[in-house]
């Protein structure tokens, strides 16, 4: 950080040990990193609401048992096929896998591609993780 800026900030004292008890317990080595990273969130987040271009990744559990899902699964990748980065497939165990999809573009294009996976009959659970391509932060 070359333009590294202190500032002061004010808390009540009940909230501030409430904030200290939250950063030790996420392993955080000072309140800086903390704040840095409370910050960053918040920058994703309107990042996400603003509809710019964003990243993440769409994480789906399945079983792979159930008839013609993988087929469904595979269809709707290739339908957004320009947003998706990687694939990864696990075997959780006989029954069920684990799809890993890294995915990159306009964050309601990535919402829809989440919610499309997601409503295929057959997925136990779905949900997408949000991030920032990183230019922004």
């Amino acid at each position: 950080m070359s333009d590294l800026v202190r500032f002061g900030v004010s808390l009540e004292k009940e909230l501030l040990d409430k904030f200290d008890l939250l950063m030790k317990k996420k392993s955080y080595t000072n309140r800086s990193e903390a704040l840095r990273d409370l910050i960053r969130q918040e920058l994703i987040k309107k990042e996400w609401q603003e509809d710019e271009e964003v990243a993440g990744a769409v994480i789906l559990v399945y079983d792979h048992h159930k008839r013609e899902l993988l087929t469904k699964v595979i269809e709707i990748q290739h339908d957004f096929q320009k947003l998706i980065i990687s694939t990864q497939h696990v075997h959780l165990d006989h029954h069920n896998c684990l799809e890993i999809i890294a995915v990159k573009g306009i964050a309601r294009d990535l919402q829809k591609l989440a919610d499309t996976l997601r409503s295929i009959k057959g997925v136990k659970h779905g949900t997408l993780s949000m991030t920032s391509t990183g230019g922004k932060i």
